[in-house]
């Protein structure tokens, strides 16, 4: 049986280290065969803030993070990048679409994108079970599916369950930084909405369909209805990366 491929669909430029280079780490090891999809097909890179400097001391990626981030780095040199924008790409190759996170305003451009849309438009409703197509998201990723509408105008997630940065979270961040960081913590500027805020409104019953938990430890949500499992933020990296690895070889089997 082949390797099981993987899509990591990406900016170019802001998605969080943690939150990309974990999951590659573990896809890589679990022998999965990865490429990386952007715009124009440039190699993606994540946000330097959380990688040097004093943002990264206080609030950005652990050592073993950035570790993992320049090990990944290495590998991107023997790869080459995909387009979404390429005439007849597709998703259909791929068992898995990855969606990393990330707060820096560069992520707006896989998240607004109307093709990266269309593509998860045709792409998640194949995740509903039985199927072997699966889609993990994490953090400002799940909004990639969030804003993707369907023809009758609801997001791909209207009728799934999922999780994603807490809007607690988010706030208490921004606030925090706000001195010395600007709206760096709120990618669509300061006055706007919260990730969760942003999801919520795209689901049927918010209430009963997003799950939450401000706790430290990883916390992650696997759908019952589709293959798809989301994540917070950073620290859920690891557990995502394991659950949807379980999930793919659970699909494929």
């Amino acid at each position: 049986m082949p390797p099981p491929k993987v899509a990591f669909l990406m900016a170019n430029y802001g998605h969080d280290p943690t939150e990309t280079a974990v999951p590659y780490a573990e896809f890589k090891k679990a022998g999965f065969e990865i490429d990386f999809v952007t715009e124009k097909g440039n190699m993606p890179e994540c946000d330097r803030k959380m990688l040097e400097g004093m943002t990264q001391k206080l609030l950005g990626a652990t050592q073993e993070a950035v570790d993992l981030y320049k090990s990944m780095k290495e590998d991107m040199k023997n790869m080459k990048a995909l387009s979404w924008t390429e005439e007849g790409f597709t998703l259909a190759p791929y068992d898995l679409v990855f969606l990393p996170g990330g707060h820096e305003k560069g992520v707006v451009q896989v998240i607004n994108s109307p093709v990266t849309h269309r593509l998860m438009v045709d792409y998640f409703p194949q995740t509903r079970k039985p199927s072997r197509k699966n889609v993990a998201a994490i953090c400002h990723g799940v909004m990639v599916l969030s804003e993707s509408s369907l023809p009758d105008g609801k997001s791909v997630l209207h009728d799934a369950t999922t999780t994603a940065l807490p809007g607690f979270m988010e706030q208490s961040i921004f606030w925090g930084t706000r001195l010395f960081l600007g709206d760096y913590y709120k990618t669509y500027g300061p006055n706007s909405e919260s990730v969760q805020a942003s999801v919520e409104k795209r689901l049927d019953d918010p209430k009963a369909q997003y799950f939450n938990s401000l706790s430290s430890s990883p916390f992650v949500r696997e759908d019952e209805k589709y293959n798809y499992i989301s994540g917070r933020f950073p620290p859920d990296a690891k557990l995502l990366a394991e659950r949807t690895i379980a999930l793919v070889n659970k699909t494929l089997a």
